[in-house]
């Protein structure tokens, strides 16, 4: 027995056995077949939009309208479309109030007597003095999402650069498309109401003056969904209408009844922190510093053939604090004000008002 750590020399057995194996394991080497290629990786899309685009109010140069191209994938599926929306300050520092703001896809040109045809992709309410950041899923709209398009975004800002109290808004926007199939693969979306005011309160303007009933042919589909967004402005009217009256909005679809509360009681917890106003009053359909939740419903059920007729409505309500209300009873001016609109303290009740129906294979 060797001691420890004694080196012993192979024998002339083992050298045999060692060389064997080793040609053997070279054989198997050339002989074996390459390994599969990995398959190739479907990587996620992202599509820039606006990028830090100044949003203000001038006499000189208004850019409370602003417009960008985008350029989405003319084809192929995706599991989910992801739109961002960023609000930062400009150096003057950003807008105080809590403005109205929306961005959306232009399907149609503009003329002399018309704006341009947009279906709303998002709308928001900017927060008080501060940035924000916001993200929303959009897989739905992937038919208008395709090719290049022309987005359009507004907000209802009004200062700008040299104002006291602000210079407006830098807004960014950009969509991440995820690969994959979606859960339902929508074919169309079809304007109902583009976005537009219904003025609220006044029993000479009926709501079916500004958003009349309309009927639509459609594609053929297995399954339909309405989508609105509905937000109440004004204040200082009878019952402080329209920003901060609870109402119920009803959508009847080939008759059939849908009802929404239309109501914000969130406020407080949903909007950008930090923000300097009062941000945390409960609202109709919309807080400071959020994003505004569209209204979805599955109207399948309603659509049993190629046609839909389609009305809106809200409860009914009449404004005792309008110009021209006889009689006009100052005590239905909830801030005191007088009957006539001053832009600030008392403003005209009005619905901001945006409905599509989307079609799915």
């Amino acid at each position: 027995m060797n001691s420890p750590g004694e080196f012993t020399p192979a024998t002339a057995t083992q050298r045999r056995w060692a060389r064997t194996l080793f040609a053997f394991a070279v054989m198997l080497a050339l002989v074996a077949p390459a390994p599969a290629s990995a398959a190739p990786v479907v990587k996620g899309v992202v599509v820039p939009a606006f990028d830090r685009t100044p949003v203000y109010f001038s006499s000189d140069d208004n850019r409370r309208d602003v417009s960008t191209q985008a350029s989405f994938p003319a084809s192929g599926e995706f599991a989910r479309i992801t739109m961002h929306v960023s609000l930062d300050c400009p150096a003057g520092g950003c807008d105080p109030w809590d403005r109205y703001g929306t961005i959306g896809v232009v399907t149609g040109p503009g003329t002399d007597d018309a704006p341009a045809a947009v279906i709303e992709l998002t709308r928001f309410m900017t927060p008080y003095g501060v940035g924000g950041r916001w993200s929303l899923d959009v897989t739905d709209m992937r038919p208008l999402l395709t090719g290049d398009v022309t987005l359009a975004a507004h907000i209802d800002t009004w200062v700008g650069p040299g104002s006291d109290g602000g210079a407006g808004w830098q807004l960014s926007s950009w969509f991440d498309l995820a690969p994959g199939r979606p859960s339902r693969k929508a074919i169309a979306v079809i304007p109902v109401w583009s976005p537009r005011e219904v003025r609220y309160g006044d029993p000479v303007v009926p709501t079916a003056v500004d958003a009349p009933t309309v009927t639509l042919e459609l594609p053929a589909a297995k399954a339909f969904s309405l989508r609105t967004f509905v937000t109440g402005h004004g204040q200082g009217n009878e019952d402080d209408c329209a920003e901060f009256c609870p109402r119920t909005h009803t959508i009847r679809v080939n008759g059939a009844r849908h009802d929404l509360a239309g109501w914000r009681n969130d406020c407080a917890t949903s909007g950008v922190r930090g923000q300097r106003g009062n941000y945390w009053y409960s609202r109709a359909g919309w807080c400071p510093g959020s994003l505004v939740k569209p209204w979805d419903v599955d109207v399948s059920g309603d659509i049993p053939g190629r046609t839909a007729r389609v009305a809106y409505a809200v409860t009914p309500y009449v404004n005792g604090c309008r110009p021209g209300a006889v009689p006009f009873i100052p005590t239905t001016c909830t801030l005191g004000t007088s009957a006539e609109y001053d832009g600030g303290n008392h403003t005209p009740p009005i619905y901001r008002l945006s409905t599509v129906l989307i079609a799915f294979r």
